[in-house]
């Protein structure tokens, strides 16, 4: 795919990241310099032909665009603006592509920071899950301008089948939002769904295999209903607790900000917490039928 010889950057391996570069690593014809905290993801990267460099700076000495899969907000700041950071590094990137799920408005700050340091940051932000990673095929939902849309578009469509320009910076935080709260509160009402089920007779997986027959069908039902609720099965290195709760609050944080009463966020909201509060941190989040099944039993 090769179009100029601008060398890349990839700075955050994790469950989403380490399948998100190696597709870019594979497909993009670029040399991809790439940095984690951790260094066995780095190894497996490099061994595909991705360069292995010793921290971020380094990725921003030999990177002109780098792209990040971070945690939250917090870590993008930090690896953009803080001690051994890129603009600290004083290196060659020019545009920095956000693939986190991170907070609008320091979203919107942080690239005003930016620009004032001669960079240019681009929001966009993942969805679907580590298969899609995996093969390539994950929806991407980008905050820019049209043309540094274009800029970026083929190398994002080395990791997405779908990349979606969704407004001016920040608007591809808003969307990729929007989506989680919507199937956050669709794993919730699954959960109630089959709780209820199961308690009147029916087997869990029949159910969700009829609903997914039916108008009720939706990705949600297909994916964490059928594989978590009806096989019960609640993996630690899938979406955690603590991560759904990180995006339903900015979700919530948007509502606040545009004065809207989101009362079924809310209640979802609250279940992960006390998800959360009852031990269930790393667990994947639908093990938030637990809570019901806990409470119905009382």
């Amino acid at each position: 795919m090769r179009v100029d010889n601008t060398p890349l950057g990839f700075i955050g391996l994790g469950v989403m990241g380490e399948p998100m570069c190696a597709n870019l690593v594979r497909k993009s014809g670029h040399t991809v310099h790439v940095a984690d905290l951790e260094p066995a993801p780095v190894a497996r990267i490099a061994e595909l032909g991705g360069q292995a460099q010793q921290d971020v700076a380094a990725v921003a000495r030999a990177a002109e665009i780098i792209f990040l899969s971070l945690p939250s907000i917090v870590q993008v700041e930090q690896v953009c603006l803080g001690a051994g950071g890129i603009v600290q590094a004083k290196g060659k990137v020019h545009t920095i592509v956000d693939m986190s799920t991170s907070d609008v408005a320091r979203t919107r700050q942080l690239a005003e920071t930016l620009r004032g340091h001669g960079i240019l940051l681009i929001d966009a932000p993942v969805a679907r899950m580590r298969e899609a990673a995996r093969l390539g095929t994950l929806m991407i939902t980008v905050g820019a301008t049209r043309e540094n849309y274009d800029k970026v578009l083929p190398y994002l469509s080395c990791m997405g089948s779908d990349v979606l320009l969704c407004g001016e910076v920040g608007c591809g935080q808003v969307v990729k939002i929007m989506n989680n709260m919507v199937v956050f509160m669709t794993v919730h009402a699954l959960a109630e769904a089959i709780t209820i089920g199961r308690r009147a007779g029916v087997d869990g997986t029949l159910l969700m295999d009829a609903l997914s027959q039916g108008s009720a069908d939706s990705f949600a039902l297909r994916n964490p209903g059928k594989k978590a609720l009806a096989a019960e099965t609640f993996p630690e290195k899938a979406f955690p607790t603590e991560y759904a709760i990180k995006d339903i609050r900015l979700a919530l944080e948007l509502a606040r900000q545009g004065q809207v009463d989101a009362t079924a966020a809310t209640l979802t909201h609250d279940l992960l917490e006390r998800t959360r509060a009852a031990g269930y941190v790393k667990e994947y989040y639908p093990v938030m039928v637990k809570l019901i099944e806990e409470a119905s039993a009382s």
